[in-house]
């Protein structure tokens, strides 16, 4: 049968000979169809929810979660930092609610952490200790926030700062307590005089403390409208968002950073990565291409027709893609580099045979068929164990992999029909000149004969590295971290980074859904017994513990600073003689302090920032009392609020609270936050395999990756196992025997092995990312070990002078010109598998060149080489009666 597949195909290539231009305008004409088929329905979907089958059980606990609480699914995340508290809070109401007016933007806009209700009943989450040092503070800053509530302009300010000296003096109070907000607003002052943007917390003045991270941060949760025709889905939704913060003046330099992060705004940015430059590194490997075909051919009209054949091949290979996978996902859009990479090998073989046998006779339709002759076994094996190689993913979970393997397999079909039918009528149209010199390496014909004499010591030294390389494995890790993969500079990635670090915002926290709060609370208690499990929260922790307590003091407290708080009148505003005055009065009563031993430089310097602003222009003093004062009515309210805490129960938390705890048929869900560091591998592993073992339904991200990962490792084994199985009987059944078999598939083994090794000796890991490069491995491997085997099996003696060894290394080339051009990528995954590719493919050369001809020795019959002017029928040499 294959016999006849070789006549069929050497007839083939006849037939387009004797009729180019009909072959040529078929082709262009099928190209031209296919091109405006792909350009008219290509699609790329983004969603990476759809690289992994949904059937699987991890998926299933992943959509149900995602089914039950659709709000948290597919979301921005606005991380909004302030200056101070006051700041924080203020800009996110202002961003929260410009966002929530914007048409056709955002399906939902909500600003997190329900702030009006723990605006309210905020005091009653804190233990009753610190409770009743919270309300003392307030208290003992009774004077303060009276001269402030009735008066809140700089008069006011002046008149309430007076309160400390004059406590001191009374001994009171310790300067010293207040050292942190007055030195705090005496540099905020001087820094508005100069001109420059600066920030005051009010509740460091009037608590005295500093204020906590957390209270400088707000976040707002934005479930943008996606496009998934677009390479960022969530592009146009993310710059809405930062344009409103702009309008609204928020940045850095005046106190305010927006900031984004979260899936959509991460999956956006590392589409961006991706795509930034990919036109520079197209056109650099076309011409990096282009200049590898010209040492291998030496011939610009072969190169025209190689690169015809070859983009005719991808315009067909596109079409056809696109009507079986109907959207190319964000892993088999990459068909084309590998189109590009491993099918002009097909061409490049075709090519340079030809080149020989025009060498050998001048006739061009006589070295066609030489040529047709020559390689149609050669590369319908290769073709064939190449498409097997990506065929082989196809039943495999990972279903991006898995329609790259359709497609590219299905590439390498049409990359060789049009090497056998387009090619040739190109080459019989073009005419290329006679080939005046041979083809080959022929000064490399010592070491062939250098390599024939010393074949077992070599073989021994290969398997003796080899084997003695065999210790690295044990240092080959998985890295299954995916922040690894990505751009770490990148805002989305460097802002989540940030929130790892806080227990509370760590994204690496998962969730189980239970069918009822009752069962989700018991559930709680069952993991937060689990040694991993940092703390537990289902909705009923929302209602705090000892209320009684809590809003006993809460009313006392209301009780003393009610009536200071609501003053009824409001001071008229003063003139500016009387601000003067005020603010003079307040530093005089500074420098009483200045005899005493603690404080003394504070004190000067309060007093030394108020007399300069006393004496400052009007407009500069009412630029300074504009932004000093502007965050005083907001923790007025607050106080304020805080101070009619209400007692909460389960019906009584609002709405947009309990949505995010549990569903409208009862269901809850249960989030668990891990102990010990949030972002270590095995920390995770760990905790994720505690939290399974108790409640297997868990997902969440840590689950999520450590699951990805496993699903990923396990198709690549079941497809490269399934890959070799299937090249191994293509194989046995082109070559009949068990030795050839062998003979070519154990140099592609060796390859693989070293380069493991080698990984190991680089520092390089395996990751999601450039696992990708070990079937490719076998791919492009296979293909060069059949050509070096069946040359074998026609006698060839001297490898490296001959015009194989020509056409596998600038083949080589032009693929390692593709995979260099991820290689160079500012994007640290695709960084990593253009490595390790480019490894692999160094290895697998090395094997097929080097060591492939060493194993398989001498060959059962010498090459007969025919006289020049033989006839097309004589151009190959008669294969062993086996074959």
């Amino acid at each position: 049968m294959l016999q006849s597949t070789e006549s069929a195909i050497v007839a083939l290539v006849g037939a387009c000979r004797r009729r180019p231009y009909l072959t040529i305008v078929v082709s262009l004409l099928v190209a031209l169809l296919a091109g405006s088929y792909a350009y008219q329905n290509i699609a790329i979907n983004t969603d990476t929810d759809q690289l992994i089958s949904s059937k699987l059980p991890w998926r299933q606990h992943e959509i149900a979660f995602d089914a039950a609480f659709p709000q948290q699914d597919k979301t921005l995340l606005v991380v909004v930092d302030g200056a101070t508290p006051e700041l924080a809070e203020s800009a996110a109401g202002r961003l929260a609610a410009a966002l929530a007016k914007t048409q056709g933007r955002f399906q939902e806009v909500e600003e997190l952490g329900a702030p009006s209700f723990f605006k309210q009943n905020g005091l009653l989450f804190l233990t009753v200790d610190e409770l009743r040092r919270l309300t003392d503070q307030i208290i003992r800053a009774q004077p303060f926030l009276g001269a402030l509530a009735s008066d809140p302009t700089l008069r006011g300010l002046a008149g309430a700062l007076r309160f400390v000296p004059e406590g001191a003096r009374r001994d009171m109070i310790q300067l010293d307590d207040f050292a942190t907000p007055v030195s705090s607003l005496s540099s905020a002052i001087d820094t508005l005089l100069a001109g420059r943007p600066a920030a005051f917390s009010w509740s460091e003045l009037m608590t005295g403390t500093p204020s906590q991270a957390r209270e400088l941060r707000r976040f707002i949760r934005v479930r943008p409208v996606l496009d998934f025709d677009a390479l960022q889905p969530g592009a146009a939704a993310s710059e809405t968002i930062r344009k409103t913060a702009t309008e609204l003046g928020y940045a850095p330099e005046n106190g305010v950073s927006v900031r984004l992060t979260g899936p959509v705004a991460i999956a956006d940015e590392e589409f961006g990565s991706l795509a930034e430059g990919a036109t520079l590194n197209s056109v650099l490997t076309v011409a990096a291409v282009l200049l590898i075909l010209w040492l291998a051919l030496r011939s610009g009209r072969m190169i025209f027709a190689v690169m015809t054949s070859l983009f005719v091949g991808l315009a067909i290979t596109s079409a056809l893609g696109l009507a079986m996978v109907g959207a190319l996902n964000l892993i088999s859009v990459a068909f084309a580099v590998l189109f590009v990479g491993i099918g002009v090998d097909f061409g490049i073989q075709f090519a340079v045979r030809y080149r020989r046998e025009r060498h050998e006779n001048d006739d061009l339709d006589a070295a066609l068929d030489a040529t047709a002759a020559a390689t149609a076994k050669p590369l319908l094996l290769a073709a064939a164990a190449t498409a097997a190689g990506f065929y082989a993913f196809l039943p495999t979970q990972y279903i991006g992999v898995s329609e790259l393997g359709l497609i590219a397999g299905t590439g390498m079909i049409i990359a060789y029909l049009t090497s056998v039918t387009l090619l040739p009528a190109l080459l019989t149209v073009l005419k290329p000149p006679a080939e005046p010199k041979a083809i080959g390496f022929h000064w490399l014909a010592p070491v062939d004969r250098f390599m024939a004499r010393h074949r077992k010591p070599i073989l021994i030294f290969a398997a003796l590295t080899v084997a003695a390389g065999a210790p690295l494995f044990l240092n080959l890790h998985f890295d299954y971290d995916p922040l690894n993969l990505r751009n770490t500079s990148s805002e989305s990635i460097s802002t989540l980074k940030d929130l790892m670090k806080d227990a509370a915002t760590t994204p690496n926290a998962v969730n189980v859904l239970a069918p009822s709060l009752d069962q989700a609370n018991a559930l709680a208690r069952r993991l937060s017994a689990l040694p991993e499990v940092a703390e537990t929260v289902t909705l009923q922790d929302f209602v705090p513990d000892d209320q009684d307590k809590k809003l006993a003091i809460i009313e006392d407290a209301q009780a003393l600073l009610g009536p200071t708080l609501n003053a009824p009148d409001v001071k008229p505003a003063p003139s500016e003689d009387e601000t003067r005055q005020a603010l003079k009065e307040a530093a005089e009563d500074f420098l009483s302090l200045s005899g005493q031993a603690r404080g003394e430089a504070l004190a000067s310097q309060v007093a030394k920032s108020l007399n300069a602003l006393a004496e400052a222009d009007p407009a500069r003093r009412i630029a300074v009392e504009r932004a000093l004062l502007g965050g005083l009515e907001l923790r007025l309210d607050q106080i304020r609020a805080s101070l009619q805490a209400q007692r909460v129960t389960l019906g009584t938390l609002p709405p947009t609270l309990a949505r995010e705890w549990t569903t409208q048929d009862g269901k809850a869900r249960v989030e668990v936050r891990p102990k010990g560091e949030k972002q270590d591998n095995e920390t995770l592993d760990r905790f994720t395999a505690a939290v399974l073992s108790v409640a297997p339904e868990a997902t969440g991200g840590p689950i999520l990756i450590q699951e990805s990962a496993r699903t990923i490792v396990r198709a690549f084994i079941q497809g490269a196992t399934l890959a070799l199985v299937s090249i191994c009987l293509i194989l046995l059944v082109a070559l009949r025997r068990v030795v050839d078999m062998a003979v070519t598939i154990v140099p592609l083994l060796l390859a693989a092995v070293l380069t493991l090794e080698l990984m190991v000796l680089f520092g390089l890991k395996l990751n999601f990312a450039n696992i990708i490069a070990l079937p490719l491995l076998l791919g492009v491997g296979v293909a060069f070990k059949i050509y070096y085997v069946l040359a074998w099996r026609q006698g060839e003696t001297s490898f490296l002078a001959s015009s194989l060894t020509r056409a596998a290394l600038f083949s080589a080339m032009t693929t390692a010109t593709a995979f260099a051009s991820l290689w160079v990528s500012d994007h640290p995954g695709t960084s990593s598998m253009g490595k390790l590719l480019s490894l692999s493919l160094l290895t697998t050369l090395v094997a097929a060149v080097l060591f492939q001809p060493i194993l398989m020795g001498p060959p059962r019959q010498a090459t007969a080489r025919a006289p020049a002017s033989r006839t097309p029928s004589a151009a190959g040499v008669k294969e062993p009666a086996d074959s």
